[in-house]
């Protein structure tokens, strides 16, 4: 029997990179999957069709998790196709490295509405229809713990999603609802692809650093993912669990 057989997923940001992988493993694993996107239509319903043409289900919503009306349009997909939800993947993020000078209000609040704030409002839309066993996964980075030059501000909202796992695992504790966060690596994406980073010095500058010595793929996230979503990480809650080759 498949791991997630009769759960039900909603995967933030699942459009492309890591959350399609995420979105597609979990499926494979017999859960439902409400693909989430903020602009990529086409794209997330690309990631429907083929979770679909393998024998899965999944169902498709626009909005932006930086609005809590849209963050509850989310969940209320999952509750009205499905009639309940079981996992939660935030993952939806956004990121722009720039130097001390060069950074803008209006690029602070882009990432950390985001990444910070967007994951606050899904979990709360989401947290009043989870049960126990259900899981939240944070898609949080190693530039936590590496802190990287021109980060500031990514390292920031990050270091943030990190803190929040904690204070929520205890918060949901009671209700039995685990939360952790997945830390990756360097890990090559559509968007390392256009925004020239792939290919380039920074690339081969953390693949040098990594032991295992190669990129990661979104698969490498997406196993662990499906991990934590399961029974299999049961007596798993508040954990950081750095995804990134040895990368430290």
């Amino acid at each position: 029997m498949a791991q997630l057989e009769g759960k039900v997923a909603l995967v933030t940001g699942a459009s492309k990179g890591i959350g399609a992988a995420i979105a597609k493993a979990l499926a494979a694993e017999g859960a439902a999957v409400v693909v989430t996107y903020a602009s990529a239509q086409s794209a997330a319903e690309a990631v429907a069709a083929k979770i679909v043409e393998s024998g899965g289900k999944a169902t498709v919503v626009g909005g932006d998790v930086t609005k809590a009306a849209d963050a509850q349009k989310f969940v209320q997909t999952a509750i009205d196709a499905y009639g309940r939800l079981d996992i939660v993947v935030n993952n939806s993020g956004v990121y722009a490295f720039s130097s001390l000078e060069e950074i803008t209000e209006d690029e602070f609040h882009r990432q950390f509405n985001t990444n910070v704030l967007g994951l606050l409002l899904v979990t709360q839309a989401a947290s009043k229809h989870l049960s126990e066993g259900s899981s939240v996964i944070n898609i949080s980075s190693s530039v936590t713990s590496l802190s990287p030059a021109t980060s500031a501000i990514y390292t920031g909202t990050k270091g943030a999603v990190d803190a929040i796992t904690g204070v929520l695992a205890n918060e949901l504790a009671p209700r039995k609802i685990r939360v952790n966060a997945i830390n990756p690596g360097y890990t090559e994406t559509e968007g390392t692809h256009a925004g020239g980073i792939t290919g380039s010095d920074m690339e081969k500058h953390f693949v040098a650093l990594t032991p295992l010595g190669r990129a990661g793929q979104p698969d490498d996230i997406a196993d662990v993912a499906t991990f934590l979503a399961s029974d299999a990480s049961r007596w798993v809650t508040g954990e950081l669990l750095v995804v990134s080759g040895g990368l430290r």
